[in-house]
């Protein structure tokens, strides 16, 4: 770490701003509400004798619950990112910063990997608390919860790359703004094409497969919360053609982990090319 002074440097900003401190005790109260809401849900269906009925509510209140925590993750990436550059333009910090040594394509670099580790770090710690929780109560056990955080860090890493281009361009309000509204576009394209699955309407399927590919932060989600769910409950909602509003049915494809890959950095280059252009 000695040799990523600004990574360094980022996390420990990173952590100590006041409205991130605000967010961990939102998460920390999340997680008591969460334990109190899954124990009382799960405590009435646990009064019918169907195992599978008991699986599904159990799998469900989790997957909803991992939503959150993922929605959470995605708001702290998009709050770090849409300030990281327009921020420290405008307060000079950044002329004096690069006053030294330090190209701007390492200082870019260095905070966007900042970033990466703190909200990877964030919702790893609160999904391994979500799920214990869940076990605790109803021995809930996912197929793969290390395989779904890899994914869900790949979307992080999407928003945080999207996030420091347009804090290049804009200032750090209208960043924050246009970052979190194409997330939203996202998501609405996610409810669309399985709106479209159900319906058999390729029109609809088209719309969210052409989203996914400008915006794959949906579809990353999606494919993560795959592996949140139990065998169980994946091989009846296959069965049953049903689908899920809050995850999806099937892993993520590898080309679409290519592609997340890709466009991230891709959008961090820009960024980086913009970054060096642009007069500070």
């Amino acid at each position: 770490m000695t040799a990523l002074p600004i990574t360094r440097l980022s996390m420990r900003e990173a952590v100590s701003r006041r409205l991130v401190v605000v967010g961990l005790a939102i998460s920390a109260a999340f997680l008591v509400l969460f334990a109190l809401g899954f124990g009382a849900l799960y405590s009435r269906v646990a009064t019918e004798d169907d195992l599978t009925e008991l699986a599904f509510a159990a799998s469900m209140i989790t997957v909803l619950g991992l939503y959150i925590v993922r929605f959470l993750a995605a708001l702290l990436a998009i709050f770090l990112s849409s300030s990281a550059v327009a921020t420290e333009i405008d307060s000079g910090v950044l002329h004096a910063v690069l006053a030294r040594p330090l190209s701007r394509t390492s200082w870019l670099g260095q905070r966007w990997l900042a970033f990466v580790l703190v909200t990877v770090g964030y919702v790893s710690l609160m999904t391994v608390a979500v799920i214990a929780i869940a076990n605790g109560i109803a021995e809930y056990a996912p197929l793969d919860p290390w395989r779904a955080i890899v994914v869900i860090a790949l979307e992080l890493a999407v928003l945080l790359s999207l996030g420091l281009l347009t804090s290049t361009t804009w200032s750090a309000v209208t960043s924050g703004v246009v970052t979190f509204s194409l997330f939203g576009v996202a998501w609405l394209a996610g409810i669309i094409e399985l709106i479209g699955d159900q319906l058999r309407n390729e029109t609809m399927q088209l719309i969210g497969i052409g989203t996914s590919l400008v915006m794959p932060s949906d579809a990353l989600w999606r494919g993560a919360s795959f592996y949140l769910q139990s065998p169980s409950v994946l091989v009846a909602t296959r069965a049953a053609g049903g689908g899920n509003p809050f995850a999806g049915s099937a892993p993520p494809t590898t080309s679409l982990i290519a592609w997340s890959v890709a466009y991230a950095t891709c959008l961090l280059a820009i960024a980086a090319w913009r970054l060096r252009r642009r007069d500070i």
